[in-house]
Formats: structure tokens, C-alpha cells, sequence
């Protein structure tokens, strides 16, 4: 990249030094036509400029000609082999920053990810991007060069005409960028509304898509159309006021242009007639400040763009800064199941979502017997799931400790205690791929073979070898083409190509009919029975998990009860009650 770099650099001051000489080479190609006299004053200064005139061979004219032609062809193909060359370098940035965004985007915690818009997020991604490539291009090989080029113009300018030619020149490009700058920041303004609502309306359009069958349930086609018409509305405005402002911007950086063009061409028509300059020179100017004008225009635009880049850059850096709330400690250790065993601990647990002021869990305390197959059960809202949440360190508790192996959770790095735990979630969302390739996704170094096993062992094999495609067919976003049991299936064969020696499951079966709810729990049951892991199950319907090794109460984020079926019914506790309840 730094050759590329390099070359590029040296191809770009190639391409500067023959822009500026080609309107050298078309004054020489006026100045020595054949017949051709300087307008002068004097009447003896224009007989010898005749008189030597006349003795130049005809073949020079046509040797400028061939000059000046090759010359054109050059600075464009010096420009344009500079913009090929650097793309290389450009997209890398691109690349590299991208990736590094997306991969801090996943490193962000839960809460962060319940909380972002989808489609606002994604075009704050891809705008940020976009916007570095333009940004490197726009400075390393367009605001640079142009005022070197400006300052090489100037200098010419004076030695050539005088300091009015050159101060004239300095003077309208200082009152171009002076007037450039001071609307670009108006209309930046205006660009980062219009972000912001592009954002809203994009997030939108994701948000009302992606729950297509509840609009359609509640027959509110017309109210999402209406909620977002009115973004559009906002935008339109917004869009209208840029147009509005762009206007004034061109027309303004004409009118200074012209203003200097015209000038500078009054002082040179003025040496014409005073004997000091020749046609050729009237033409050099005009050439020379037409050529300035192509990247003083397109400086005045890159301005504009530069900035709107920048915009779009600081949203994204933004995101960038934002931090996880769960971070690695600094000596913290890998997770070695083998080594430190797979018991599960929570000692006088306390946590409280920031948005519920109420704990959600109060001093839990009970353990998880390594290889055994516990059930952890109660009503709605009384920290089942959270519990899970936090051994996935999704969530760190606020007092107490969650130990794993005996040590405190957060002893171990994030990655290797979540390597060693399978997850199957009570609402299981499918890439929109094929099927074999969400099974796959549990773990993408297995073999083939070893996700047809695990298909089989998930009883979903047979179902996948009746679709016309096979391990080929496409789920649908979201998996929407499957049914509630087939997507559990797919979560469990996940679940077991994984072959992680701890598997958390989440009301797998909560949406289930009982028939289909009876058989994923026999195979998540198989899973621990077959593979001695340590399973923990959060489960609604008590007729499910009576055979599990520990079944714990929960009531109002305490645990109440623990023990067996049998124990806890004897009992005649919370459990009993809640048995009484679902049988009647």
C-alpha cells in the first residue's frame, strides 16, 4: 500500500506539471503562426515582431499543435492512472475500517442491541465508509494539488505579468473559498438533518418489513404508510432547502469566478495594446485561469463533500466510542471446562434493569451440580431468563457473585465462558439462507457429515429430506418460512453440533403445541443424558421437566423451593401450587 501510495503521489505532481504547461504550449502555438503580429502601440516593435514571425518555419506551429494534444492526453491519463492506482488504498481503508466497525458493533453488550434501529444503524455504517474514500481522495489528491497548483499559477502570474495579475488571481480564489465556506457550513446544517431523517425513515421501512404480519393483522397498511410519508414529508423539506442552498452556492462561485476572469483579462488585453504582451499571452491567461477554474470548482464541491463526509464520518466514530459495559478484566483467564468442571453457582445474586427500578432478582442463591439437568421454573417476570442472560454475561449482576467451576464468572475471558455454552432461545431467528446452513452456523469448522448428525439427532433430518431443495432450501427471513417446532429443531441441532459442555435453555417450547412440546424437551433431555452436560432448562409447563435432576422455584426474584418432583409435590409448597394450577 505505501508504494501504492508513493506512486500515486509522484503520478498526481506528474499530472500537475503537464496541466499547467499545456496553456504555455497553445500561447507558443498563436504566437508563432505564420503572418501573426502582436497588437502593439509601438509601430517598430510590431514591424520586427512581423519581421520575426515570418522567418519561423511552418513545421513548428505543427509541432505546438502535436505538443500541446500530447500533453492533454497525458494529464488525463496521469490523472486517471492516479485515481486507479489509489482505489487500492482507498477501498483497504474502507475495508479495514468497516470491518473493525462491524466487528465493535457485535462487541457492544445486549442492552445496546435493544435499544439501536436496525436500518439507522445500517446506514450509518455504510455512509461512514463510503465517506472515508471520499475523504482520502478528496484531500491527498484533490484539495492538495489544486492549491499547489494555485500557488504555481500565481507565481507564473507575477513573473510573467505583475503583481496585479498575481494579486487579482490570489484575491478570487480567496473570495471563492471565503463565500464556499461560509454557505457550505449553512448547508451543513441542513445535511445533517437530512441524515438524521434519511436514518428515521430508513429504520422505518426495516421496522414496519420485518413485522409484515402484524400490520397485516391489524389491517394498518394505511398508518404505515401514513408514518412514513411523514418522514418523507420532513425529508422533502429538508432535501428542497439543500437544493435551495446549492443554488446559491453555484450561482455565487460563478459570479466571483467571472468577476476575476473578467478582470485579469481587462489588465491583459490592456498590456496587448500597450505593446507588453502578445495575443498568445491573452490566450495563455484565459487558459490558464479555465484550467485553474476546473479544480477550483471542483474544490468548492469536494469542500462541501469533505464536510458532509465528515458528518457522516462522526456518527460512526461515534458509534465507534461507544463502549460495552461488559468488558474483559485485565488478568482475566481462559475457560477450560475440563479443567475447572461445569458447576453453576449464583451466591445472593442482586440485578435491576435500569429502565424497571424494581430488582428483578433479590439474593438468588442455588446451585447447578455439574452433568445434571436442571429446571428452573415460575411465574412471568420473576428473573428466569435474566439468570440465563447473565451466565451468557449478557448481563453483569449488581451485587452478589455467578461462579462457574467454582470461580467468579468474570475471572474469565467473555469469549471462552460463551464457547463453552450452547444456547437455545425461546424465539429462534434464522438467517435468511438455507437450512443446512443455519445448523451449520452452530459450528462452521464441523463436517458435513457431523451436521447431518446432528439433523438427526434434533429429529429434524427427515422433515428436511421431504423439501424439494433439501438442506438447500431457504428459510425465509428471519426463518418465517418454517414452523415454531421445525425452527426449535434447527435451534437444537445448532445445539448439539456445537458440542458444548454446558446448554441453556431458554422456554424452548413456550409456543409450542404439547405434542411438539413433549418431543423437543425429550431431546434437549437426551442432549444431557448422552453427552453428560450440564444443562439448565427455563420451562413454563411443569408436565415437561418433572424428570429433571433439580427443579428450582422462583418467585418474585428469590428462589423458594429446590428439589426433585417428588420432594417439591410432598412439600406442598409454591411448586404444588403452581402443578394444581396447570392441571386444572
Amino acid at each position: 500500500i505505501r508504494y501504492r501510495v508513493i506512486l500515486s503521489v509522484l503520478l498526481m505532481l506528474a499530472g500537475k506539471g503537464v496541466t499547467i504547461a499545456t496553456p504555455f504550449l497553445f500561447k507558443m502555438l498563436v504566437d508563432t503562426i505564420p503572418g501573426h503580429t502582436a497588437t502593439t502601440s509601438a509601430a517598430g516593435a510590431s514591424a520586427a515582431s512581423t519581421l520575426l514571425l515570418n522567418k519561423i518555419p511552418i513545421s513548428l506551429p505543427i509541432l505546438l499543435l502535436i505538443a500541446y494534444g500530447t500533453c492533454r492526453s497525458l494529464s488525463s491519463l496521469f490523472r486517471e492512472s492516479t485515481n486507479a492506482i489509489f482505489a487500492h488504498v482507498a477501498q483497504s481503508a474502507i475495508r479495514s475500517v468497516g470491518r473493525s466497525t462491524f466487528d465493535h458493533v457485535h462487541s457492544l453488550d445486549l442492552s445496546y442491541h435493544l435499544n439501536r434501529n436496525t436500518g439507522a444503524l445500517s446506514r450509518v455504517l455504510e455512509r461512514g465508509s463510503r465517506s472515508i474514500s471520499f475523504a482520502l481522495n478528496a484531500l491527498t489528491f484533490n484539495t492538495i494539488p489544486t492549491l499547489l497548483e494555485v500557488g504555481v499559477v500565481s507565481g507564473l502570474m507575477f513573473k510573467k505579468f505583475g503583481i496585479m495579475h498575481s494579486l487579482t488571481v490570489l484575491l478570487t480564489i480567496f473570495a471563492y473559498s471565503a463565500f464556499t465556506i461560509f454557505i457550505t457550513q449553512w448547508r451543513s446544517a441542513i445535511r445533517k438533518d437530512m441524515n438524521g431523517l434519511e436514518n428515521k425513515a430508513s429504520g422505518k421501512v426495516s421496522d414496519s418489513l420485518l413485522n409484515y404480519e402484524t400490520v397485516k393483522y391489524f389491517n394498518n397498511e394505511k398508518h404505515e404508510g401514513e408514518v412514513y410519508e411523514s418522514t418523507l414529508h420532513k425529508y422533502q423539506a429538508m432535501a428542497l432547502k439543500a437544493a435551495s442552498s446549492m443554488s446559491i452556492l453555484n450561482f455565487g462561485q460563478n459570479a466571483i469566478f467571472s468577476v476575476g476572469l473578467v478582470t485579469i483579462m481587462f489588465l491583459t488585453l490592456r498590456n496587448v495594446n500597450k505593446g507588453l504582451a502578445t495575443v498568445g499571452d491573452l490566450v495563455l491567461v484565459n487558459g490558464l485561469l479555465f484550467q485553474l477554474s476546473v479544480p477550483l470548482n471542483f474544490i468548492g464541491w469536494v469542500y462541501q463533500e469533505v464536510r458532509q463526509s465528515f458528518i457522516d464520518m462522526e456518527a460512526m466514530f461515534e458509534l465507534r466510542d461507544t463502549k460495552p459495559a461488559i468488558v474483559d478484566k485485565p488478568d482475566a483467564v481462559d475457560y477450560v471446562p475440563s479443567r475447572d468442571g461445569t458447576t453453576i453457582e449464583f451466591d445472593n445474586v442482586e440485578f435491576g434493569y435500569k429502565t424497571s427500578p424494581p430488582p428483578i432478582l433479590q439474593k438468588t442463591t442455588f446451585t447447578i451440580p455439574q452433568g445434571k439437568t436442571v429446571a428452573v421454573v415460575g411465574s412471568s417476570g420473576c428473573g428466569k431468563s435474566t439468570l440465563l442472560r447473565m451466565l451468557y454475561r449478557f448481563y453483569e449482576q449488581d451485587k452478589g457473585l455467578v461462579k462457574l467451576g467454582g470461580k467468579d464468572l468474570s475471572s474469565y475471558t467473555t469469549e471462552s465462558v460463551r464457547k463453552a455454552i450452547a444456547v437455545v432461545p425461546q424465539d429462534v431467528v434464522l438467517f435468511n439462507d438455507s437450512i443446512g446452513y443455519n445448523i451449520h452456523y452452530g459450528n462452521l469448522n464441523a463436517s458435513w457429515d457431523e451436521v447431518v448428525s446432528a439433523a438427526k439427532k434434533a429429529h429434524l433430518h427427515d422433515i428436511i429430506m421431504k423439501l424439494p431443495e433439501g438442506y438447500n432450501t431457504i428459510v425465509g427471513e428471519r426463518g418465517l418460512k418454517m414452523s415454531g417446532g421445525e425452527k426449535q429443531r434447527v435451534s437444537i441441532a445448532r445445539a448439539i453440533l456445537k458440542k458444548a459442555p454446558i446448554l441453556l435453555c431458554d422456554e424452548p417450547t413456550s409456543s409450542l403445541d404439547m405434542h411438539t412440546e413433549l418431543e423437543i424437551m425429550n431431546n434437549l433431555k437426551e442432549i444431557g443424558r448422552d453427552e453428560d452436560t450440564t444443562c439448565v432448562i427455563i420451562a413454563h409447563r411443569l408436565s415437561t421437566i418433572q424428570d429433571c435432576d433439580l427443579i428450582v422455584v422462583m418467585a418474585n426474584g428469590k428462589v423458594v423451593e429446590s428439589g426433585s418432583h417428588d420432594e417439591l409435590v410432598r412439600q406442598g409448597g409454591r411448586y404444588n401450587q403452581l402443578l394444581t394450577f396447570q392441571r386444572s
